[in-house]
This record gives structure tokens, C-alpha cells and sequence, in this order.
């Protein structure tokens, strides 16, 4: 295998790691919103609002990934 194919490989897997622990996450603490909105409907407001901040932020690193994989796979530093 060549440089490129590792490249392209490694572009791969930072993808769809990142997005499957983005995923579990974000539905896991959905979960945990609805079930502490639930037990306390008069905080739905204050835990919605810092849940969305915290969505945000889990899709942000997410995004960051994303960006090392399109920088690894169009402006390749490593192939020389």
C-alpha cells in the first residue's frame, strides 16, 4: 500500500469515529434530558438551553475532525 491509501484510510477512520462517538453521544445525553425533564418539568427550560450549548460543542469536535481529514486528504503533507 502506498502513502495515499494509508491517507485515505486514516481520512476514513477519523470520519467515522468522530461521528459515531458524536452520535452516541448526543443521544445518549438526549436521553438523559428527557428523563431529567421528565422527573423536574419546571428546569425544561435552563436543561434545554445547556443541553443545545453542549450539542453545539459535541458537533463542533466533531467538525474539527472532519477538517484534519479534508486537510490530510487534499493538502497531504506527508506525501513529498
Amino acid at each position: 500500500m502506498t502513502n495515499v491509501a494509508f491517507v485515505a484510510l486514516a481520512c476514513g477512520l477519523i470520519i467515522g469515529l468522530g461521528a459515531i462517538g458524536a452520535c452516541i453521544g448526543i443521544g445518549m445525553m438526549g436521553g438523559k434530558y428527557l428523563e431529567a425533564s421528565a422527573r423536574q418539568p419546571e428546569l425544561m427550560n435552563t436543561l434545554q438551553t445547556k443541553m443545545f450549548l453542549l450539542v453545539g460543542l459535541i458537533d463542533a469536535a466533531f467538525l474539527i475532525g472532519v477538517g484534519l481529514a479534508m486537510l490530510f486528504a487534499f493538502a497531504n503533507p506527508f506525501v513529498g
